[in-house]
């Protein structure tokens, strides 16, 4: 897939302002963007439906997804609905979907062509239940990155690594330089998303598939998992240091150089540009940790409450084109750090590792989500292993991995 710029991408707010709603309306927006380059990502959206004459009320939930769905959900089933929420793509919003609390875009998709533009196609998919599309897809964020920090590899005195074995070689000589190896906040998803990441790493794109996908129990429990839970037995050792509760704080924590790396997803990039940092020279980005370079094709989609408002339904209406149109496309991933959905924008400012992105997403070399191929339930199970394991060294590598096998075979 060829990205080409389009021109007026800087010129969303003026572009948009040409033809203005019938009928204003104030639409309040909850999402859980919080952080200094979520913030300045969500200000474009909000820019450009301000633009269009409406006006966007900010309900931003501070804390992760965590904290934030279950606060949306119980307005939305205790009849306090807002006028548009944050889900990540998947299976979040089913169960509001199936209740029919979610409105059915099916008929703005159709006008604005979607299936056409939106790639790669499973984004939409997620999106679709029974045949009808009931959410926006605004963006590609793959968990599957490591972040160092050059300096404090300079301060150790050895090279930059270049993948997961030359990182975990080099955390004696960071420890020794009063370097933290490896930052990990408390949060329970982000190790999670380590040990996800150092399976699709080590095991392969293929292995994570299967195991969360096809909840294939005797591959978890095989030899090549078993190195995964090594490693993942090691980064609880590289991070045991790092005392921090959110993902940015762990991020922050490279960017000042007391951390050497993180495992997290592109939204991390946001920070480093908030800081000012520049790609390939204060940091370096290991997609894949520099072993099996994939995109994973999850990320944020909006979704919209059924409303009892004529004009605030049409408000709705308006502001799911706008985060799919090319102009907005562009100004919001820039910020964000993350991939356009769009197959037919592209980013000529972006950074060397977001080029790193593309290029990879160009070749099709990509995964879902583990929202998309496993039930919020299910991994909710998980996360609480690992938030057990890496809080807790007098577990095993050997007895994570038993328990693991039995929450794949009871999955859905």
């Amino acid at each position: 897939m060829r990205y080409r710029l389009l021109t007026a991408a800087f010129a969303a707010t003026a572009a948009l302002n040409i033809a203005g709603p019938v009928q204003a309306a104030e639409l309040e927006v909850t999402h859980w963007w919080t952080s200094g380059g979520e913030a300045a990502a969500v200000a474009e959206f909000a820019k450009a439906f301000d633009a269009s004459g409406h006006k966007w009320i900010d309900g931003a939930i501070a804390g992760s997804g965590g904290t934030a769905r279950p606060i949306m959900i119980s307005r939305i089933t205790g009849g306090d609905p807002m006028g548009a929420t944050q889900f990540n793509h998947g299976r979040q919003a089913e169960e509001l979907v199936e209740a029919g609390l979610m409105r059915d875009l099916t008929d703005i998709a159709e006008e604005g062509k979607w299936r056409e533009v939106v790639h790669p196609s499973s984004l939409l998919d997620s999106c679709t239940l029974d045949g009808k599309i009931y959410c926006v897809p605004v963006n590609i964020h793959s968990q599957q990155w490591l972040w160092l920090s050059n300096a404090a590899f300079e301060k150790a005195g050895v090279p930059v690594p270049t993948n997961w074995e030359e990182y975990a070689a080099a955390a004696p000589a960071l420890e020794e330089a009063g370097i933290i190896p490896l930052a990990v906040g408390q949060q329970p998803w982000q190790t999670t998303l380590a040990f996800q990441v150092l399976l699709t790493a080590i095991a392969g794109p293929d292995a994570y598939t299967k195991i969360f996908g096809e909840k294939d129990a005797d591959l978890a429990a095989g030899e090549e998992l078993a190195k995964v839970f090594e490693a993942a037995a090691q980064a609880r050792s590289m991070s045991a240091k790092s005392n921090v509760q959110d993902w940015n704080q762990a991020t922050n924590m490279v960017i000042t150089g007391q951390a050497a790396g993180q495992i997290m997803g592109d939204w991390a990039q946001g920070e480093f540009q908030v800081a000012g940092q520049v790609a390939g020279k204060d940091y370096t980005c290991l997609p894949g940790l520099g072993v099996n370079e994939v995109i994973m094709t999850g990320g944020d989609a909006f979704y919209f409450p059924v409303l009892d408002d004529e004009e605030k339904s049409a408000a709705q209406a308006d502001l799911a084109k706008l985060m799919l149109s090319p102009e907005v496309q562009v100004a919001f991933n820039l910020k964000k750090g993350s991939l356009p959905v769009r197959g037919d924008v592209d980013l000529e400012a972006a950074n060397d590792c977001m080029k790193k992105g593309l290029e990879i997403l160009a070749q099709g070399n990509i995964i879902q989500s583990p929202d998309q191929l496993m039930s919020a339930d299910s991994l909710t199970q998980i996360n609480d292993l690992f938030v057990e394991f890496f809080n807790n060294t007098s577990i095993t590598a050997e007895d994570a991995q038993k328990r693991f096998v039995d929450l794949v075979a009871n999955a859905d």
